[in-house]
């Protein structure tokens, strides 16, 4: 039906760009650039291979344009993050996006 197609479009519809992390693989620090067509409440937050959150970098709003965040690899309890796999997932609105990244040491 037209509500499906619909649906898919607006779901494919992005408030924003996110980028691939730099450097990766990284072991001490790490950059994540992201560009947002519009003013946006946003929320970047970072995930163990099992889905946990371990850290929230961003959430807040931000200005439309090009931003970069750091991550020094610790984690909400202030240790710093084993080796291995993470997540990073940007959130605008209705607008996610996840990408992977590999920590080493």
């Amino acid at each position: 039906s037209s509500v499906d197609v619909t649906g898919v479009a607006e779901s494919t519809i992005r408030t924003f760009q996110l980028k691939q992390n730099y450097p990766n693989p990284f072991n001490e620090t790490t950059s994540i650039e992201f560009a947002l067509l519009e003013n946006s409440h946003i929320q970047l937050s970072i995930y163990n291979i099992s889905g946990q959150l371990v850290k929230t970098l961003i959430n807040g709003e931000y200005a439309a344009g090009t931003h970069t965040v750091t991550w020094n690899v610790r984690l909400i309890s202030g240790q710093e993050a084993a080796p291995g796999m993470y997540l990073y997932k940007l959130q605008a609105g209705n607008s996610v996006e996840t990408k992977k990244m590999k920590l080493e040491r």
